[in-house]
C-alpha cells in the first residue's frame, strides 16, 4: 500500500462512498469527510498525504479550503474535483498552487491514479526536508518558529521535548505572538497526529449553548433539542484539544472541565452514561493565569491540572533580533499567496523592521508584510505630514489609522467586501467611500474578483 493518506471532501455521500471505495480498491488509505472545516483537523505541517476534495460545497468551498492548507503547507498536494462548469476555475486554481484538477463525470481508477501520483511527490517532499535537517539546514520546526534569539531556540528546544509526550500543556504568550502556532506544533509532533486537532475559543463560544458545544447532548435535553448531537471534545476523540484563552471560560463551566481533564470522561447534556475521552489538551492564555486565580476569575485547581508543563511565547519586543528574518520570511510568503515575484526587503527597511514596536507582534508582522508585498505602502514610514515637511496632524495620524485598519480587514478576508464591512460595523456605501478617499483598490487583495 502507498504510503499516506488521502483526505477525500465531497457533501455529496453517494459519491463519496464511491470515491472512497475506488481508492480502496487501488491500495490507498482513504478517509471522507462531509465538509473542509472537518477535514482541516487532520492537516498540519508534517501530514503526509494529500487532499481530494470537491470545488462546490456550501460553508468552505474547495478553493477556501485549498487556501486553509495551503497556508499551513504549501507543499500539501490539493486534487480538485470540478463540474462541467467549473474548469476555468480549476485552471485558475492550478495557476494559485492546485496540484490537479479532475471533471466529473470520471473514473475511479483515474482518480486514484492521480492521488498515487500525488502521494509520491508528498513524500518525495518529506525526504527532501528530513535530508536537509541531517545536513544541518533549518528543519521543519526553525520553519515554522523562526528565530536565533535566546529565547526561541530555547522554545523550540522545549517544543521538541515536550511534542513527542501525552503531557498537557498551559501556553502563555501576548496577543498575536503565536500560540497556536506553537500548540499546533505540539500536535503535530505527538503520536497523535493523525487525528483531530480541535481548537476551541473559549472567548468565543455562546453562554447559552457552551455545555452543548463542548460536551454534546441526547435528545430532550432541553427545548428543541430534537436530535443527539457530537459535541466538540468527543469529536477530537484520539487527538488534541486545543482551548484557546481558557481564561475567558465562565468559571462555573471551569469546574465541569476540571473532572473530563482528570477523568479523561465526559457525559453528554441529558445523559447518564459517561463517555470514555481518549485526548491531550492544551490551553493558551494571553494573561498569566495566576494573576487570573488571584482575580477569583480562574480556579486554581484547574490551573494546577493545566499546568502539567507550560510554555512561555515571548513577544517580539523580547527578542527584537528576530525580527528582521521573521519580517523577511513573511514577505516571502506574502508574495507567494499573491502571485507576485519575489522582492526580498531592503536592509534599510529590515532594519527599521527591527527598531520598531510591535505591541500586536507577529500578527501584526504579517500584516505589514502583507502592505509592503501588495505596494500599498511602507509600513516603516511616518505618516505623512502637512505641507513643506510639517509635523503631521491630529486628522493625518487619524486618516492613516483609519487607512490601515481597512487594508488589515481587506488583507483578512481576502478582498470580499462584505465580511470586511460587517466587522466593521459600515454600510456598503460607507466602506465603498472610505475606500476611495484612501485610494484604496480591493482588486489589489486575493479572492476579490469573488464579488461581495
Amino acid at each position: 500500500m502507498t504510503a499516506g493518506r488521502v483526505l477525500v471532501v465531497d457533501d455529496d455521500a453517494d459519491l463519496l462512498g464511491s470515491v472512497l471505495q475506488s481508492m480502496k480498491l487501488a491500495g490507498l488509505a482513504a478517509q471522507g469527510f462531509g465538509g473542509g472545516l472537518e477535514a482541516l483537523e487532520h492537516i498540519s505541517g508534517g501530514f503526509d498525504g494529500v487532499v481530494v476534495t470537491d470545488i462546490r460545497m456550501p460553508d468552505l468551498d474547495g478553493m477556501s479550503l485549498m487556501t486553509r492548507i495551503r497556508e499551513i503547507d504549501p507543499d500539501i498536494p490539493v486534487i480538485l474535483v470540478t463540474g462541467h462548469g467549473d474548469v476555468p476555475l480549476a485552471v485558475r486554481a492550478m495557476r494559485e498552487g492546485a496540484h490537479d484538477f479532475i471533471e466529473k463525470p470520471f473514473s475511479g481508477a483515474h482518480l486514484a491514479s492521480l492521488a498515487a501520483r500525488a502521494l509520491d511527490f508528498r513524500q518525495l517532499v518529506l525526504d527532501n526536508r528530513r535530508l536537509r535537517a541531517v545536513a544541518g539546514q533549518a528543519d521543519d520546526l526553525e520553519t515554522r518558529l523562526v528565530g536565533r534569539s535566546a529565547a526561541m531556540i530555547d522554545l523550540r528546544r522545549r517544543i521538541r521535548t515536550i511534542g513527542p509526550t501525552d503531557a498537557d500543556v498551559l501556553i502563555e504568550g501576548p496577543t498575536g505572538a503565536g500560540k497556536d502556532l506553537v500548540a499546533r506544533t505540539l500536535h503535530d509532533l505527538s503520536p497523535r497526529r493523525d487525528r483531530p486537532f480541535v481548537a476551541i475559543a473559549c472567548s468565543a463560544l455562546p453562554a447559552t449553548m457552551i455545555e452543548s458545544e463542548l460536551f454534546g447532548h441526547d435528545p430532550g435535553a432541553f427545548p428543541g433539542a430534537i436530535r443527539a448531537r457530537m459535541g466538540r471534545f468527543e469529536h477530537a476523540r484520539g487527538g488534541t484539544i486545543l482551548l484557546d484563552d481558557i481564561g475567558a471560560m465562565p468559571i462555573d463551566l471551569q469546574a465541569r472541565l476540571l473532572r473530563v481533564i482528570e477523568e479523561r470522561m465526559m457525559t453528554p447534556m441529558g445523559s447518564n452514561s459517561p463517555i470514555p475521552l481518549d485526548v491531550r489538551f492544551m490551553a493558551t492564555s494571553r494573561t498569566p493565569l495566576d494573576h487570573e486565580v488571584e482575580a477569583g476569575r480562574f480556579r486554581p485547581d484547574l490551573l494546577y491540572r493545566l499546568n502539567v508543563v507550560s510554555l512561555r511565547v515571548p513577544a517580539l519586543a523580547e527578542r527584537p533580533e528576530d525580527v528582521p528574518a521573521l519580517f523577511d520570511r513573511l514577505l516571502a510568503e506574502a508574495h507567494a499567496r499573491h502571485r507576485l515575484p519575489d522582492r526580498p526587503a531592503s536592509p534599510d527597511l529590515l532594519a527599521e523592521m527591527a527598531r520598531r514596536d510591535w505591541p500586536g507582534n507577529v500578527r501584526e508582522l504579517r500584516n505589514a508584510a502583507e502592505r509592503v508585498a501588495l505596494g500599498l505602502a511602507d509600513p516603516a514610514a511616518a505618516p505623512a505630514g502637512g505641507e513643506g515637511g510639517a509635523a503631521p496632524t491630529l486628522a493625518d495620524l487619524m486618516a492613516e489609522h483609519e487607512r490601515r485598519i481597512l487594508i488589515d480587514a481587506l488583507i483578512r478576508h481576502r478582498g470580499v467586501l462584505k465580511p470586511v464591512y460587517e466587522t466593521l460595523g459600515l454600510s456598503c456605501k460607507t466602506l465603498y467611500d472610505k475606500l476611495v478617499r484612501h485610494g484604496i483598490d480591493k482588486t489589489r487583495f486575493v479572492g476579490s474578483d469573488e464579488g461581495m
